[in-house]
């Protein structure tokens, strides 16, 4: 048996690109359907209530898509409003932060553990908490590294810009830690310089893989992997599809075909008043 549906992927806006492009290597012959709320972004910087009823609304517009499944690939939301998708999309839902941990802890068994990201992904204390499921006692530092993501979405990943930005934000890690979650999609484009910076030694996880990885054992288990084939992909954005294209080929490394533009319209938001 094989199940054909699509996967869906959301984002805030292009970071959650490297989540498809990890799941398009792990598992080629599945479509994936992907909607950046370009209109919204950035989601780190909002309130957890508003993240939380921005995410609602993508999921069920991609939920209308008829997906089999829904990666939330944005750190911040999945911080924020992984408990009420869990709770009341009616599908499988992924997020970011328990496939990164998980991950981190099986590459990086003992040592300090940091992790960087948004403030809206650090302020809350997920990564703690789940550090604490699956790992009790271990110690996590939590770094917002904000300037990351404009530098990687100008394409700024290398040269004097990058290496001030990874120096100003990292130097209170270099020396005092075994491994480095990346705690936002758009950092594995920074990954060569934080490494650079840090030094060999220091193992800097990568939570678009680890969730590709657990996309795969899902559908697996569930019996909702598709069948051998070529799978296809449909890009959605709410906003600006011209320069999501632009910058999504930096995060790719290939062309987006034509990107549709949406209007996600307000839902009934199921965590109370608007």
């Amino acid at each position: 048996m094989s199940d054909s549906r699509p996967i869906g992927i959301f984002d805030s806006g292009v970071g959650g690109l490297t989540v498809l492009d990890a799941i398009r290597r792990e598992l080629p012959g599945e479509d994936l359907v992907y909607l950046g709320d370009t209109a919204r972004v950035p989601y780190g910087t909002r309130s957890a209530r508003v993240v939380a009823r921005y995410s609602w609304n993508n999921a069920c517009f991609l939920r209308d898509q008829n997906i089999k499944l829904l990666v939330v690939a944005c750190n911040t939301a999945t911080a924020m409003a992984l408990p009420l998708l869990h709770e009341r999309l009616g599908l499988p839902v992924l997020g970011v932060i328990e496939p990164g941990v998980r991950m981190a802890v099986e590459l990086i068994p003992e040592g300090p553990l940091a992790v960087i990201g948004t403030r809206g992904a650090m302020g809350g204390g997920a990564y703690n908490r789940v550090l604490e499921q699956v790992q009790p006692g271990r110690a996590l530092t939590s770094i917002p590294c904000p300037l990351f993501v404009p530098l990687a979405e100008e394409g700024l990943t290398s040269g004097i810009l990058a290496a001030e930005a990874v120096r100003l934000y990292l130097e209170p890690l270099r020396g005092h830690v075994r491994g480095v979650i990346l705690g936002c999609t758009h950092y594995p484009l920074l990954k060569a310089e934080i490494s650079s910076f840090l030094g060999p030694e220091v193992v800097l996880v990568d939570s678009s893989t680890a969730v590709a990885g657990e996309t795969a054992r899902l559908l697996a288990r569930s019996g909702l992997a598709a069948g051998p084939g070529k799978g296809g992909e449909r890009y959605f954005v709410t906003d600006a599809p011209g320069a999501f294209q632009v910058v999504g080929q930096r995060f790719l490394g290939r062309a987006i075909a034509g990107p549709e533009l949406v209007d996600i319209q307000p839902l009934n938001y199921p965590g109370g008043e608007s």
